[in-house]
């Protein structure tokens, strides 16, 4: 009998985001207003009042998700077995678990924003999702198109049985969502994303996040964090710092991190933060589990 904690990534903010729980929850307000002062600018605006197009600004989206998050945490009796997050969620379930102070946490995610964004605009891609296909197809078409038109898509989310997002050149995107829908593929749809997060064309975040990682102080962790890199469990710091930055470039194997977790005993999963997405992938990856929520 194990608790599994799980923290939400980019596509789950919306306007209004923590607002109820800032007016009437002390402790949680005590947390957006510290992130307010710590990154010098008016964050909580952005969350409570958009306007929409700003906060979906990855260099807005991220510390907003985050701090949601860990702010709600906060206010909960948690006591997770093992944690995880979806891509940017990673950093949340990384302070859940005590790994990361949150001031430095949130400065990372700050930083990590702005440099995807920038990466983004200096190399620009997309990213498609993918439904109703098995994973080893989807790979072999993604090597199929990128060999074809000579530039990169790859899977990027594997975010539950037969639903994936692909990344990479927006031609090569092209490419391999017309050879899906040739295979049968029930869904194959570029996103409204602004770059190709999780491929190479994040080569320049990769870079930039390394530095400021090399200077974070990453303590053991209470509890096995599992990673989107490897989807396995460790609480070395030093295999912390190499994961999360290593999360850039590669997959987010969230199907095999959830299979992982339920194989190692969590029956009971609560995801934490704004909307309900990884409550339905949990429900659409794991039978006979429990699956919990707080928004």
């Amino acid at each position: 009998m194990s608790t599994a904690y799980l923290f939400p990534g980019q596509g789950s903010q919306s306007v209004g985001m923590g607002k109820s729980h800032y007016d009437d929850n002390d402790e949680f307000a005590s947390y957006v207003n510290r992130a307010n002062d710590i990154l010098g600018f008016d964050l909580k605006q952005i969350m409570f009042e958009g306007p929409e197009e700003k906060l979906k600004q990855t260099e807005f989206t991220q510390p907003a998700i985050f701090l949601h998050s860990i702010a709600l945490y906060n206010t909960l009796d948690a006591d997770p077995d093992m944690v995880a997050g979806h891509s940017l969620g990673e950093f949340s379930a990384l302070v859940a678990c005590g790994a990361i102070a949150f001031e430095d946490a949130l400065k990372i995610v700050r930083r990590r924003g702005k440099l995807m964004q920038q990466a983004g605009e200096d190399n620009p891609g997309t990213m498609a999702a993918v439904i109703g296909m098995d994973d080893e197809v989807v790979e072999r078409i993604c090597e199929q198109a990128t060999e074809e038109v000579d530039k990169e898509v790859i899977a990027a989310n594997y975010n539950c049985p037969g639903q994936l997002v692909i990344s990479g050149d927006e031609e090569a995107i092209d490419k391999a969502v017309a050879l899906l829908k040739e295979e049968g593929c029930r869904l194959a749809k570029k996103l409204p994303v602004s770059g190709a997060f999780h491929s190479s064309l994040m080569q320049s975040a990769y870079d930039g996040l390394k530095e400021s990682l090399e200077s974070l102080k990453i303590i053991t962790p209470e509890c096995p964090i599992y990673s989107n890199y490897t989807a396995e469990p460790t609480t070395d710091p030093e295999e912390i710092r190499s994961n999360v930055l290593n999360q850039l470039l590669n997959p987010v194997r969230w199907t095999q991190t959830l299979q992982n977790m339920h194989q190692n005993g969590a029956d009971t999963f609560v995801e934490v933060g704004p909307g309900k997405v990884l409550q339905g992938l949990v429900k659409r990856t794991l039978d006979d589990v429990e699956i919990n929520g707080y928004q």
